[in-house]
């Protein structure tokens, strides 16, 4: 399946941009994994936001990457999601590697922090990141922080 991904600044989403985004966040974190949370955190206006659409232009994957100082010191990519109809295709990678590609030249020397669902460890760990503490309860799920150090990028 093709996917065209795109950045955008918060301030350049229309009302409809960011209503599919929220709808997609919604559908996956708060229907399909049952996590009862305020999506809405206020992070979203200082984030890039990465879209990929399919050919018919439908919001299928979407990540953000969160400036150093929001979540963590360093820069975070965080809302990584793909839809239920495209998972398994690859998708969720490219859309991981292009978070890693813009955090790389938007913040050269800083290490990029995850937190990761537990089960999705082994995934990160693929693209460079390495496990930071212990496991801990976000929302419900059990998470991990992850780092890819700066060098590595």
């Amino acid at each position: 399946m093709k996917v065209t991904l795109r950045w955008h600044a918060f301030a350049e989403l229309s009302g409809g941009e960011v209503y599919e985004i929220l709808s997609l966040r919604q559908r996956v974190f708060i229907l399909e994994q049952r996590c009862a949370y305020l999506d809405a955190d206020g992070l979203d206006r200082f984030s890039l936001h990465l879209c990929g659409r399919s050919g018919d232009g439908l919001l299928v994957a979407y990540l953000r990457l969160l400036p150093p100082g929001t979540r963590f010191a360093g820069p975070s990519i965080g809302r990584v999601m793909t839809a239920p109809e495209v998972r398994h295709t690859g998708i969720g990678r490219t859309l991981m590697e292009e978070g890693i590609r813009r955090s790389l030249s938007t913040y050269p020397d800083s290490p990029l922090w995850v937190s990761a669902q537990s089960h999705l460890e082994r995934f990160y760990g693929s693209l460079g990141f390495l496990r930071s503490g212990t496991p801990h309860d976000e929302d419900g799920i059990e998470h991990i922080s992850m780092v890819r150090a700066a060098a590595a990028r």
